[in-house]
């Protein structure tokens, strides 16, 4: 049996008459411009992996030696920071399951970093504080953090800091975003020196 040579490029190249139009040149610069800007995103995607790594490795390093892992820091962290936070709003800002959260606040109140105590108009309320040792420990954590925002902002330059606010904001999802800078301006407020601590 013989095989009658056939040239591939005969079958797939359409007739002349109905070739389809190929790209213009601006339609190729435009292709390559999106590509290239999504290889630039996809960049910083990765980076962002990194930095979260480093950023959560120097604290995960410290809650090692407690038996601790992210979700204690993160329940600290709020708490001591929201004196007298509602567990109903810490489920809303973790946005974790109240199985979860349940497991984790028992492990921080039974040693003694939390203590829960109920509302004064609703008993049936439980508001979280941190103690002292919990304090302590959050406030350690937060230092490593600070620390290495710090670095960060100062390499990356003098107009870093509201970039990066207006950036990380804007990470958040639309629908939470509100809330989120109401719960910063809070915290932030109640950490500003009083007039009796400035005297």
């Amino acid at each position: 049996m013989s095989f009658k040579y056939v040239n591939m490029a005969d079958i797939t190249r359409a007739p002349s008459g109905n070739r389809p139009q190929g790209p213009t040149r601006d339609e190729t610069l435009g292709e390559a411009a999106n590509e290239s800007e999504r290889r630039n995103l996809i960049a910083h995607v990765e980076l962002f992996f990194f930095a979260y790594r480093d950023f959560t490795g120097d604290p995960d390093a410290v809650l090692s030696q407690y038996g601790f892992g992210r979700a204690h820091h993160r329940v600290l962290h709020f708490v001591h920071r929201n004196p007298g936070l509602r567990v109903a709003n810490l489920l809303e800002i973790l946005k974790i399951t109240k199985q979860s959260l349940a497991r984790v606040l028992k492990q921080l109140i039974g040693e003694g970093f939390i203590t829960q105590k109920a509302g004064a108009e609703d008993r049936r309320e439980r508001l979280l504080y941190a103690t002292l040792k919990g304090a302590r420990l959050a406030d350690r954590l937060t230092t490593l953090q600070v620390a290495r925002i710090e670095a960060a902002l100062a390499a990356a330059g003098p107009e870093a800091q509201a970039a990066t606010k207006t950036f990380l904001l804007a990470m958040i999802s639309e629908e939470d975003r509100a809330q989120v800078e109401a719960l910063v301006r809070v915290a932030e407020a109640s950490e500003k020196p009083s007039e009796e601590d400035r005297s």
